[in-house]
């Protein structure tokens, strides 16, 4: 029974002994030690560069291609509509939140809230057919276009009621909206800079792939037809990103990014009809640059 008694004791006492060394461990370890557990959110803006891309109309009586259109972002600049409530989704924003699942990796899901506006003061050629009836103001298009260069500028109006509309204005600003999720690692830099206290400040470097779904409001006028601006489940979209992390007093960071991705939509909406439609597929570059939180769950 004594040494029954003795050796329980002993277990006692060097279970206390280990949870008291993990305890000064605790104490000593880093915030920024390690990831796995931690959960992060930020918001932040992003400009946009975009390659040129065949965009192809079709519905009835109509069915052309703008071959190499021109098109850019709409960025607002440095502006208070990026954290005034019920303006935030005017500029072009990027939200997102994730999880570590290790120290290493995080999965995240967000939205690239990006804006495409084809280039009005561009001429770019057209083929194929328009054959719309007398009675509708576009019919002035009417014709076969075989690779036949056209003035996008020419009797462009911002007014809905012109006699002479415009060929065609197009474009995604409410917007060229990429909901995805995203694969990411991180790796802490500190030490090739000689930062000791990463508690204080540390620099990690960030990788990642994503994919998503494409849900754009689409503002356009095709051929005198009534404007169109809906949101509609429009394509895909897959990118791959690179950034840095600079995270300061263990919760906070401002983290900037390049993502480069490919964007295919085949199903874009442009009038009230069901079988008006039109197709594109392009390259984007997006710089982004934001503000964000980290914390253990």
């Amino acid at each position: 029974m004594f040494f029954n008694l003795k050796g329980k004791i002993v277990i006692v006492l060097a279970i206390f002994s280990q949870f008291s060394i993990a305890q000064e461990k605790s104490k000593s370890e880093k915030f920024t030690s390690h990831n796995k557990g931690k959960f992060y959110f930020f918001w932040g803006g992003n400009r946009e560069s975009y390659t040129k891309s065949d965009i192809h109309f079709t519905g009835q009586n109509y069915d052309f291609t703008i071959h190499d259109a021109v098109a850019d972002d709409k960025p607002k600049g440095w502006h208070i509509d990026y954290i005034k409530p019920g303006s935030i989704t005017i500029p072009q924003t990027n939200f997102r939140m994730g999880y570590f699942i290790n120290d290493h990796y995080n999965i995240s899901v967000g939205l690239d809230h990006m804006k495409y506006v084809m280039r009005q003061r561009q001429i770019a050629n057209v083929s194929g057919n328009i054959n719309l009836p007398s009675t509708e103001s576009g019919s002035i298009y009417n014709g076969t276009y075989n690779n036949s260069p056209v003035n996008f500028f020419d009797n462009y109006t911002g007014l809905d009621t012109s006699p002479t509309p415009p060929f065609l204005t197009f474009e995604h600003t409410d917007g060229l909206n990429y909901i995805n999720s995203e694969f990411c690692r991180v790796d802490d830099i500190s030490k090739v800079f000689k930062i000791s206290n990463t508690d204080k400040f540390q620099l990690n470097l960030t990788e990642g792939i994503g994919l998503g779904l494409l849900y754009p409001k689409t503002n356009s006028r095709v051929l005198g037809k009534q404007r169109y601006d809906d949101f509609h489940v429009s394509g895909y979209g897959i990118s791959a990103k690179v950034g840095l992390n600079f995270t300061f007093f263990k919760y906070f960071f401002v983290q900037t990014e390049l993502k480069a991705g490919y964007i295919d939509m085949n199903d874009i909406k442009t009038t009230n009809e069901n079988s008006d439609k039109a197709s594109q597929h392009f390259l984007f570059l997006q710089r982004i640059i934001a503000f964000g939180g980290i914390f253990k769950i």
